[in-house]
């Protein structure tokens, strides 16, 4: 395998979404970037997807430079390294009666913590989802709860709330919609947010983040719905429409790596969650894709 650009060994061990599982074909190669590494991948004639380290001038070898792959919520994965822990749960995946969308790939030019950052953000909501996901004078995040478990190796806030006009492509009006946010990955995020005609159950829209390098991205966004009501188009250009206003406040942000010095950026209140993350991500000693705080 050829030398690494990334040196940031906790990156490295982590497990990426690479591809929605339905786009792998059989017999056809896809090259993609992941932490600066060119990496190709195909599915082989027994249905299996296999994945290696691209070389530019070789082409890299299938089973010399294979990368271990492991198939989780409707993609597959890959690592640079070799992780010491699976990929994070998400149990509603597996419930019946669920829709499981691949809403969208994006690329975009920021870096994986700014991403993860702006998805827990919900004070941007009035501003840059006016209509949508918020409007005036519907402006003040709430009081919530954030927790850091070492056990589950996550971060979770609860007790989120805050008034949407329309909440979900199924959602007929405005409601105080109810999320909980997760971090389980340095580079993915779940949410959970209330269903508009089952209130005691919850949507799922997770990301998943593969870093092309330390300042740009492709992020995978899955969808676990409860929506009879909508087709997959529908749905789809919903959630891409929301994304779609996101990206260029993304790629305006400066610095595109996310800064973990506590000084660096004013918080606020609205910022908790932020906060958590920035201490977490220091705490565990990533570099890739920030700026660490001065020793």
């Amino acid at each position: 395998m050829s030398i690494l650009k990334c040196s940031d060994p906790i990156a490295l061990n982590l497990w990426y979404a690479i591809a929605p599982l339905d786009e792998v074909l059989i017999g056809e190669t896809a090259q993609t970037i992941l932490l600066e590494q060119p990496i190709a991948y195909t599915r082989n004639h027994t249905g299996e997807i296999v994945a290696w380290v691209h070389d530019v001038a070789s082409g890299g070898n299938p089973e010399t430079d294979r990368l271990p792959i492991k198939e989780r919520y409707g993609y597959f994965w890959t690592s640079l390294g070799t992780p010491d822990a699976d990929i994070f749960p998400i149990p509603e995946y597996d419930e019946q009666d669920r829709r499981n969308i691949h809403a969208a790939s994006f690329g975009v030019n920021v870096s994986a913590p700014r991403l993860v950052e702006n998805f827990l953000d919900m004070g941007h909501f009035p501003y840059v989802h006016t209509d949508i996901l918020g409007a005036e004078p519907h402006t003040e995040v709430k009081e919530y709860f954030v927790e850091v478990s070492k056990e589950r190796d996550e971060i979770l806030a609860t007790n989120c709330k805050f008034w949407q006009p329309m909440a979900a492509a199924v959602a007929s009006g405005g409601m105080d919609v109810d999320y909980v946010y997760r971090v389980p990955h340095p580079y993915s995020a779940v949410l959970y947010k209330s269903n508009p005609t089952d209130p005691e159950r919850m949507d799922v829209i997770a990301i998943f983040i593969q870093p092309t390098s330390q300042e740009t991205l492709r992020v995978h966004m899955l969808l676990s719905l409860l929506d009879e009501s909508n087709d997959d188009i529908s749905i789809r250009l919903f959630q891409q429409t929301i994304f779609g206003q996101d990206k260029p406040i993304l790629e305006n942000q400066y610095p595109k790596r996310l800064p973990l010095d506590p000084r660096a950026e004013t918080p606020i209140r609205a910022d908790k969650s932020a906060i958590a993350y920035r201490r977490w991500l220091s705490d565990k000693g990533i570099t890739y894709g920030v700026i660490p705080a001065a020793a």
